[in-house]
């Protein structure tokens, strides 16, 4: 395994990170593919046998049993400095709106409800994980702010945001003395490669890390199509995400497909390798042993310059789906117009 420093960070993390989304109760929430705690446990050991010490969940997987499962399985194999630990909080809720629960005050609940959860004394990236259009900002940053100054987060990254949220949540963060993001986690990989529009120079230019979700397209690009799982019959959301590029992906997939073929690789490697050239680490979801096996060889493979070119020559441009697409619906009439602006000049 290879290791990287995180961003502006102090943290060094292996360049694959293990999405933890795969595991939890899979009676207790939205999602029924799930790993129940005995299997999730034995995956991330494996994990962590393999020299993986990066470990991204979320208080909103399966209502907080994917933190749950991560944090025992941290306590009970590894040394706890020795690993870093992601998880993300939501916006606040309707009633806790109707409730006058403040920005701070919603973001120092969550913060104990995943330590809570975790069975940890503290969270090592705490990641907001999508835009609050009902929320000051101001107050978003000053509770992440408070939780580190209290010793329960050490850094704080952001998700599903687009370039001029993070610059902006940033440039106020600096101006008021508050602790900055030093992660993005977004929608990239090698048939969807929106980010590199505005994400990725940005991240480039301020020493921002990338550490990607859905780094092989919910499976598509692990396998030829035909070739099905668990989740991508069950999972609406991984189906959203690209039911409608389908046909101009395929070219995209075979080149991978091909590649794996000359390298005597699996297309998890080639896909995998080809996203390690662009960013700090991508998070890699595992509900099998085989998975966590491609994420680390994929670290070892190393491709050519012509390979690279033979992959992202057939790229088109996408549509945003998902969660940065209601983040575009949702945005402010100021907002609107700059994008409205940037989608006019690419």
């Amino acid at each position: 395994m290879e290791y990287a420093k995180l961003g502006n960070s102090d943290l060094k993390v292996s360049r694959v990170c293990m999405g933890c989304m795969g595991f939890g109760d899979p009676t207790n929430g939205m999602h029924t593919w799930t790993l129940p705690e005995a299997e999730s446990i034995e995956i991330i050991t494996n994990g962590l046998d393999k020299g993986i010490n990066f470990f991204d969940t979320a208080i909103g997987y399966q209502n907080g049993t994917s933190e749950q499962f991560l944090g025992r399985a941290i306590r009970e194999n590894a040394t706890r400095d020795d690993v870093v630990v992601a998880t993300k909080f939501l916006p606040r809720t309707e009633e806790e709106i109707k409730n006058n629960v403040s920005g701070q005050q919603h973001i120092h609940d969550f913060v104990e409800k995943s330590l809570s959860n975790l069975g940890l004394d503290y969270i090592d990236l705490y990641i907001y994980h999508m835009w609050d259009f009902n929320t000051p900002l101001y107050d978003i940053l000053e509770g992440l702010n408070e939780v580190i100054e209290e010793g329960k987060v050490k850094y704080l990254g952001i998700s599903n945001c687009f370039a001029w949220q993070l610059a902006k949540a940033n440039a106020l963060a600096e101006a008021e003395g508050f602790a900055k993001f030093v992660s993005i986690q977004g929608h990239y990989n090698l048939i969807f490669r929106e980010e590199e529009r505005e994400m990725i120079p940005l991240c480039t230019a301020d020493n921002i890390a990338t550490t990607p979700y859905s780094s092989l397209a919910s499976g598509r690009l692990s396998r030829m199509p035909g070739e099905e799982s668990k989740r991508m019959n069950e999972d609406f959301y991984a189906k959203l995400k690209y039911q409608s590029s389908e046909a101009q992906d395929f070219e995209i997939i075979k080149r991978v497909n091909e590649l794996a073929g000359n390298y005597d690789v699996s297309m998890t490697e080639v896909s995998l390798a080809w996203l390690l050239t662009k960013v700090t680490s991508p998070i890699v979801g595992a509900t099998k042993m085989h998975h966590v096996e491609g994420a680390v060889k994929s670290v070892d493979l190393k491709l050519g310059d012509d390979d690279i070119d033979y992959l992202e020559e057939p790229y088109v441009a996408h549509d945003l789906v998902g969660v940065m697409a209601d983040n575009r619906s949702s945005a402010s009439d100021e907002d609107k117009v700059w994008q409205k602006h940037t989608k006019d000049r690419i």
